[in-house]
């Protein structure tokens, strides 16, 4: 592997930025939809699973032929896709968290994403940050 190659493989780009010469040109080894981030405007669960699969053959066309991993921030429900379920901040979500989560990842993994940014139970450590109510800790 060479060093542009593995540069590459430890690189996560933001789905905007991810064409398909991009991804072949500097072996992008990983890619992530954050909040807001969509192939087209009301994008469903059919053009989700087709933009991650045009880019995993752009990443399989490379000499090492190594996939990418695709990932989203689905904190609230995979609410990137048209007309998926969306759930409140982490603070509202109470003992509903298995049901949630079970939730999240079957319209995850509808899309073809491997991996999520997920609801969480969590607690706020610090009410000082302005986001507590999305505690991560």
């Amino acid at each position: 592997m060479t060093l542009e190659e593995k540069i590459g493989q430890m690189t996560q780009i933001e789905r905007k930025d991810a064409f398909p010469d991009v991804m072949k040109k500097y072996f992008i080894g990983s890619v992530l939809s954050g909040g807001g981030s969509v192939p087209a405007p009301k994008a469903t669960a059919e053009t989700w699973v087709h933009m991650v699969n045009e880019l995993q053959k752009c990443a399989l066309s490379t000499r090492l032929g190594i996939p990418m991993i695709y990932g989203i921030d689905a904190v609230h429900g995979n609410n990137n896709v048209y007309r998926a379920t969306i759930f409140p901040h982490n603070v509202g979500l109470g003992v509903t968290r298995q049901r949630i989560g079970a939730a999240t990842a079957l319209e995850v993994r509808a899309t073809g994403i491997q991996y999520a940014f997920s609801p969480c139970i969590a607690v706020c450590r610090d009410p000082g940050w302005g986001c507590c109510y999305e505690s991560y800790s």
